[in-house]
């Protein structure tokens, strides 16, 4: 192939974000595409403990997704989800693959794997940010907390886990902050993306936050120095692995790049 021909499907190398990188991308990407995934269930199903939103002795819970066939067996009690998972992919360029590659493995850390899965772009997309000839969904990687994995909880009752996602906190922030930051992402992606699951904890926190407030009670996560612990991830610590990812650099404009670092 010759540098002025167009790269193939096979040379473009995708990554599906649901979670936290709808609003905190990846490094390096050089197309970020509204859409959805189907077959899966949202949930906030993943301890936190070893990476972001909370620490071995006190996990926060963040977002994994369930293969549908799997989800319809448990008793859930949100019981619905919509068809359509929602999300962002992007575009890696193809001499950053490797390097986005690792990085992604260290935020990915706590029991996730690497999956593939199509990814089906919002109607309104500029064709122009599409593959070459792109007919019917794009094939993205997607890292997944399956079911099998130590850290994944199963079914939780909706209060509960909201109290638990309003006390928890770890090395990268408040968990409530990260289901707010989701809430949000997703809200803006296209007005049939939001996720009831998403939407009902939401509100639940906000709710813990109110009583709170209203009876006086110190913030929990006030009593704690999650923030400023440092762990460990593969050798490095948590600390220098945030400095290395604002080390990274986004292709585009330099208003771009701000815009991306603000979110950071």
């Amino acid at each position: 192939m010759s540098a002025q021909e167009p790269p193939s499907k096979q040379d473009e190398f995708w990554i599906f974000g649901y979670g936290s990188l709808i609003w905190k991308p990846p490094p390096h990407f050089d197309r970020r595409i509204p859409g959805w995934v189907e077959g899966y269930v949202r949930r906030f199903w993943q301890a936190s403990s070893e990476d972001h939103r909370g620490t071995p002795s006190a996990p926060g819970r963040v977002v994994t997704l369930i293969e549908r066939s799997y989800w319809a067996s448990l008793a859930d009690r949100h019981d619905s989800a919509p068809a359509k998972v929602w999300g962002v992919a992007y575009r890696i360029k193809a001499d950053r693959v490797a390097e986005v590659k690792e990085y992604l493995d260290i935020r990915e850390i706590n029991g996730y794997t690497i999956h593939r899965t199509p990814f089906h772009p919002a109607s309104d997309v500029d064709p122009v940010l599409l593959p070459p000839a792109q007919k019917g969904p794009i094939q993205t990687l997607v890292y997944i907390g399956t079911p099998d994995n130590a850290q994944f909880t199963g079914p939780q009752d909706p209060q509960e886990l909201s109290e638990h996602i309003y006390r928890s906190k770890g090395p990268s922030g408040l968990n409530r902050d990260y289901l707010w930051g989701l809430e949000k992402a997703l809200d803006e992606l296209s007005p049939e993306s939001g996720d009831e699951h998403v939407k009902d904890l939401s509100n639940r926190v906000r709710a813990v936050a109110a009583r709170y407030k209203s009876e006086g009670k110190a913030d929990p996560t006030s009593e704690t120095d999650a923030a400023t612990e440092v762990i460990e991830v593969n050798g490095t610590t948590e600390a220098a692995y945030d400095e290395h990812h604002h080390q990274f650099r986004r292709a585009g404009s330099v208003d771009e790049q701000e815009e991306t670092e603000k979110t950071s």
